[in-house]
């Protein structure tokens, strides 16, 4: 999978010609562009972070961020905004990578670590994968179960064949993906700005949940997953092959304007996932818990109470965000398992055979009628130990100037990014312990 020659970006280099008619200059497909005017070439160096938010709001957030909200109210309010933080930072580290190596960091992994620890990584990511599907396949399916009835296991068939006519397009030019992808987070940012509207909040009651703390020891395993669920491993993966060769540059100088145009990338995108997963929260505190509902606690239930105590367009748009959060979040998913698998073993498999492994928990959970929010929230909480299996490799990789040339992290940058990754880990560690030994 990549750019292809169509996308017109992808090129070294162009010639221009002078009075005469010959080539007088050469430029990088940076300067192309960049050529086209100051916002067409801003807007056409966006996008890669997009395709990474999409995994930032997918079906796994819904059931965390609403389950948060309808028990705690705004208590966990700084946990999405932490978590949001700490992503901008992750992907940019990431993009980043990329750009600097033109290396995913996959191959970075495969290059430069002890073959059984890279090997470990590729088994482990690719569970990971698994849990990834499962909120996925499971998210979307509800979501047509709300709009149209479908049952839930026909519902996950129906959205693996649609994921795979999405991710088609980026045979066809990397272009039409992510304006795709983009498109679908779009409507999901829009589903839940026309529920925040009609549903309202308290400022005040907002304000305070940015101040950290916990509501005892049941919202621990709700902070794991709203991190697990923000935090996504697999796009820790996937936004450096997004970046590596999506724009050649000439030479270093080029490398760190594109990078500017990363960082941008990075805050909007991110910014917009990080928006949507706040929205849920607050739309969940202001009418479950607000109201006496806080026994909300399913993806189903909250349509219900949407529904109930707002109105038929309320619910409408919930369903359709979740819809469209589902279908874009399960091919991102893919792309991303056939970057992890080409960098870490430099094998790929049919996207039919990937996809029907992957999906295999999803089917089994829909098909047996286990519980779906329950299910998703535990694949988050599966996603949060997943994540210094990523992160980790990251920040060991990016910290060293043999890789990264120029583009080395400085202290600062190594200090926050190690501090995440102690923070997670921290956190996974206590968790298991009030989980199995307190």
């Amino acid at each position: 999978m990549g750019p292809t020659p169509g996308d017109g970006v992808n090129v070294a280099a162009a010639s221009v010609s002078g009075p005469a008619g010959g080539a007088v200059d050469a430029l990088s497909s940076l300067s192309l562009l960049r050529s086209r005017g100051r916002l067409r070439g801003v807007v056409a160096l966006m996008g890669p972070a997009f395709v990474a938010a999409v995994a930032y709001i997918d079906p796994g957030n819904f059931a965390t961020n609403f389950t948060a909200g309808a028990k705690f109210g705004y208590t966990l309010v700084w946990v999405i905004v932490v978590a949001n933080l700490m992503a901008m930072l992750v992907q940019y580290l990431s993009a980043k990578a990329g750009v600097a190596t033109g290396r995913d960091l996959p191959e970075l992994c495969r290059e430069h670590l002890p073959r059984p620890v890279s090997r470990g990584l590729w088994v482990q990511a690719e569970i990971i994968a698994m849990a990834t599907d499962l909120a996925e396949f499971v998210g979307a399916a509800v979501g047509l179960n709300l709009l149209f009835g479908v049952p839930l296991f026909p519902a996950g068939l129906i959205t693996a064949v649609v994921a795979f006519g999405i991710l088609s397009l980026e045979q066809r030019g990397y272009r039409r993906f992510e304006l795709a992808i983009a498109g679908l987070l779009l409507i999901v940012f829009l589903g839940f700005l026309y529920d925040l509207v009609a549903v309202g909040a308290d400022p005040a009651g907002v304000a305070g949940g940015l101040v950290p703390g916990l509501a005892g020891g049941d919202s621990l395993l709700l902070v794991a997953g709203i991190i697990g669920a923000t935090v996504m491993p697999h796009v820790v993966y996937l936004h450096s092959a997004l970046t590596k060769a999506r724009v050649r540059c000439a030479d270093d100088a080029e490398r760190r304007e594109l990078l500017r145009f990363q960082r941008l990338d990075v805050v909007v995108g991110l910014g917009a996932a990080g928006v949507i997963n706040l929205s849920m929260l607050v739309i969940a505190a202001s009418l479950f818990n607000a109201t006496g509902h806080a026994g909300v606690d399913s993806i189903e239930g909250a349509h219900d109470g949407l529904g109930r105590l707002v109105g038929g367009g309320a619910a409408l748009a919930f369903a359709v965000a979740l819809l469209a959060s589902g279908l874009s979040s399960s091919s991102v998913g893919t792309y991303a398992g056939q970057v992890v698998m080409q960098g870490f073993i430099r094998r790929s498999i049919p996207l039919f055979l990937r996809r029907g492994l992957t999906m295999l928990p999803a089917l089994v959970v829909l098909g047996l009628g286990l519980p779906a929010t329950d299910s998703l929230v535990i694949s988050q909480v599966v996603l949060s130990f997943g994540i210094p299996f990523a992160l980790v490799p990251l920040l060991l990789l990016t910290r060293r100037a043999d890789i990264m040339g120029s583009f080395v992290n400085n202290r600062v940058t190594n200090a926050a990014a190690g501090g995440i990754a102690a923070l997670i880990i921290a956190l996974n560690v206590y968790l298991l312990y009030v989980t199995f030994l307190a």
